[in-house]
């Protein structure tokens, strides 16, 4: 029996090699021919711009601090001025009083409503600074009040006092008021006690001198509160009691 013959097949060596697969769309390579591809989305990244330098704002801070420098700078120096001169002078406020009260004149009027008074008072002034004087000028006040009614008035004199001084004035302060029955009424009853309180007032225009210096001119407000013991015309009046406030109006 004859042998079977193993038949192996034998490549074509002239046919072509077998084709590779055809790579995916998006991994193949692009064809050299003239068609482009869209570009690939990109981020864009924000840029941090720098802000310039604010010349105006730093200027307007560097000219308002030197304002407030100079400022401080002044009132230290005014302060400190202020203080050299209190320690050279010690300067002390006037004292004043109302050490006697007479009446040339008191009346009242037939329908017991005006009053017309004349007062004679004594003010003694006194200055207890050594190195300060007191220049008193024209256009002052003083003035006598019964429970806010002014009964008379009349002016202060003029003159200057030295340092130290105690200056005794003699004052003539007359006028003419209509006051109400019923404040007529509690005058006579006060009369009648002895205890009757009056005010006199006064504002007196003055210059102080500090050494050579005279500062300009200030207002002396004095205001004395008395109870006497009468408001008859050539009766002794005696005052029971007198208490005199100061104050300065620049």
């Amino acid at each position: 029996m004859a042998e079977h013959q193993r038949i192996h097949p034998v490549a074509d060596v002239e046919s072509p090699p077998p084709s590779a697969p055809a790579a995916p769309p998006s991994l193949a390579a692009p064809e050299k021919s003239g068609e482009q591809y869209p570009p690939l989305p990109q981020r864009t990244v924000p840029v941090a711009h720098s802000r310039p330098p604010k010349k105006r704002r730093s200027c307007c801070c560097r000219c308002l601090c030197w304002t407030l420098l100079a400022i401080v700078i002044l009132v230290v120096a005014i302060a400190a001025t202020a203080g050299v001169l209190y320690l050279i002078f010690d300067p002390k406020l006037p004292k004043y009083s109302v050490d006697r009260l007479g009446i040339s004149n008191f009346t009242v009027d037939s329908n017991m409503t005006t009053i017309s008074a004349t007062f004679n008072v004594t003010v003694t002034a006194r200055n207890p600074n050594k190195r300060i004087g007191i220049y008193y000028k024209e256009g002052s006040e003083l003035s006598t009040w019964y429970n806010d009614e002014r009964l008379s008035s009349g002016s202060f004199p003029a003159f200057y006092q030295g340092h130290r001084n105690t200056t005794v004035l003699h004052v003539s302060l007359a006028g003419e008021t209509q006051i109400g029955s019923k404040l007529l009424t509690e005058l006579q009853q006060q009369q009648q006690t002895g205890m009757i309180p009056l005010e006199v007032n006064g504002e007196v225009p003055v210059r102080v001198k500090f050494g050579s210096l005279k500062l300009k001119k200030v207002t002396f407000k004095v205001r004395c509160n008395l109870v006497v013991n009468s408001l008859s015309t050539g009766s002794d009046i005696s005052i029971r009691s007198s208490s005199c406030k100061f104050k300065l109006k620049i």
